[in-house]
């Protein structure tokens, strides 16, 4: 035990962030499931999706653009080629992913407590991904940072409810699109001690990331282990481009995970249904995820989808609608019986603002992936706007339900003291149960306490301030911001991680793209 763990803690700011800390340090790494999946599709309709998902695989194929190693990976294995077109034999891809693609897989975080177990029953909570924008109440909408990103690395560091330190948390614009990778997994290893993802705009940058990921963990422990997760869209409709393509290989090749993930907003890049969607999700993703095991048998990967669907009035995408949850439902069956990690959910919403729009579309979609077993939940916090904006408001709400996620995942508590036979002997007919030993025993963990929500009177939540959820979250961001301690990192690393970055930088010229 070190010293400051082993003194008393003390009160004011100090007390606070060890409490904060202690809290943190004590959260599970990841959600271990204990409650049944929700299906909503029988056998037979799974059975009929993949049928098809193979028909279309092997009739009209996928294209696979500007890269003609995949092409030639493709054809060895016993695909047709026409072009850039590739067209799969019925159960082709199914049969060289289930072959070699691990069910689960371990990431590894610099702080091995941190380390994550990807797939089976478990569930892995990731901040939003991607955002150009961000916003908060006090300075409103506007281009994200480097300074933006950093706080949102250190809040997800915080953040019980968050397993993972994510990817691109937001698009820090003030630094070149070529260069700002460096920044990003640098800031990430620097200000959280949890699992990271890598960049994927382009095949350099891919292998920049690993390349610092070997100078935190060692070369050979890079190479037989996961360190980084990474995001490989399908252009939708059946498409993947080479700027994907060169970022899959290189870290399947490294033996680090890929999400292979159609972005499908359904009606525009997919049919206007639910079965033809999750059709075309199923084909898409079983196309990406054979060409892992092509490039590097038993590299870990994850069948990812992002659903979402466009208003059929305005073309504009909606969030936290029926449709999406029946994708993610069954999606989700369709990867376990491919025998893969599923990818998708989030706290989604279409909002502008914080608001009671962003609170139940992100809700629904949040309780949607997680009762369908969703394994790898990125944008679990923060995503505002359709994703064009990261909120600071939002991410700590988003936290909140987040947490919830995690106590509704664990189940029932069916032990002697769960089933309370005491409580009813004690207490008996028209009593109340707030002061028997068995609620003295157990309110402090009995209910879980939000952090954002405001239980009080009128007078009380009146004399406070009259606050709303956003306006309570803007001031918790900011206590964390203020209260945040970054862990620790071995010097030698810190230095070796600068100066491969400086060298890097400085071969080549600024460029925004």
């Amino acid at each position: 035990m070190t010293e400051r763990a082993s003194r008393r803690k003390g009160g004011g700011r100090a007390g606070r962030r060890e409490t904060r800390s202690s809290s943190s340090s004590a959260a599970p790494a990841f959600i271990e499931r204990k409650i049944p999946y929700t299906e909503i599709l029988s056998e037979e309709n799974l059975a009929l999706i993949e049928h098809n998902a193979d028909q279309l695989l092997a009739e009209i194929g996928i294209d696979f653009l500007d890269d003609p190693e995949v092409l030639d990976l493709f054809r060895d294995a016993g695909a047709d080629i026409d072009g850039t077109r590739v067209r799969f034999a019925p159960g082709l891809c199914r049969s060289i992913i289930q072959a070699t693609a691990p069910s689960e897989y371990v990431q590894h975080a610099r702080n091995p407590l941190r380390s994550v177990t990807i797939g089976g029953k478990n569930t892995v909570l990731v901040p939003a991904y991607g955002s150009p924008f961000v916003h908060d109440l006090d300075k409103g909408r506007r281009y994200a940072t480097l300074e933006d990103f950093q706080n949102f690395v250190k809040l997800a560091y915080m953040a019980p409810g968050l397993h993972h330190s994510g990817g691109t948390v937001c698009e820090p614009v003030d630094l070149p699109v070529n260069k700002r990778h460096y920044d990003m997994v640098y800031s990430h290893f620097k200000y959280s001690d949890k699992p990271l993802m890598g960049s994927v705009t382009h095949h350099r940058r891919a292998q920049d990331s690993v390349d610092m990921a070997k100078i935190v963990f060692g070369d050979d422990f890079v190479d037989q282990n996961c360190v980084l997760t990474s995001l490989i869209n399908a252009n939708s409709p059946m498409v993947f481009d080479g700027t994907m393509l060169g970022s899959l290989k290189v870290y399947a090749r490294n033996n680090q995970a890929t999400v292979v993930s159609p972005f499908i907003l359904a009606g525009a890049m997919s049919p206007v249904t639910v079965t033809g969607t999750v059709t075309q999700i199923l084909a898409e993703a079983m196309a990406g995820i054979a060409l892992t095991q092509l490039v590097r048998p038993g590299a870990p990967v994850v069948f990812g989808t992002f659903a979402a669907a466009v208003s059929m009035a305005t073309g504009a995408p909606t969030f936290g609608t029926p449709e999406p949850s029946m994708v993610i439902y069954a999606a989700a069956a369709l990867a376990r019986r491919l025998g893969v990690p599923f990818r998708s959910g989030g706290g989604l919403t279409g909002s502008k603002l914080p608001d009671a729009q962003a609170a139940y579309e992100a809700a629904n979609t949040l309780q949607t992936a997680a009762l369908a077993g969703v394994n790898f939940m990125l944008h679990t916090a923060g995503w505002l706007e359709g994703g064009l904006a990261m909120g600071y408001e939002k991410f700590i709400m988003d936290c909140d339900q987040a947490s919830m996620l995690a106590v509704l995942l664990s189940g029932v508590d069916m032990s002697e003291n769960a089933q309370a036979m005491d409580a009813f002997r004690e207490i008996g007919p028209g009593k109340h149960y707030l002061g028997s030993a068995h609620t003295l025993a157990n309110f402090e963990q009995a209910f879980y306490r939000s952090t954002v929500a405001d239980n009080n009177s009128y007078e009380q939540w009146s004399a406070e301030g009259s606050l709303d959820t956003a306006k309570r979250a803007n001031g918790l961001w900011k206590n964390m911001l203020t209260e945040y301690e970054a862990p620790a990192l071995d010097p030698a690393i810190d230095e070796a991680l600068q100066a491969y970055m400086t060298e890097q930088k400085a071969a080549f010229p600024d460029r925004d793209y």
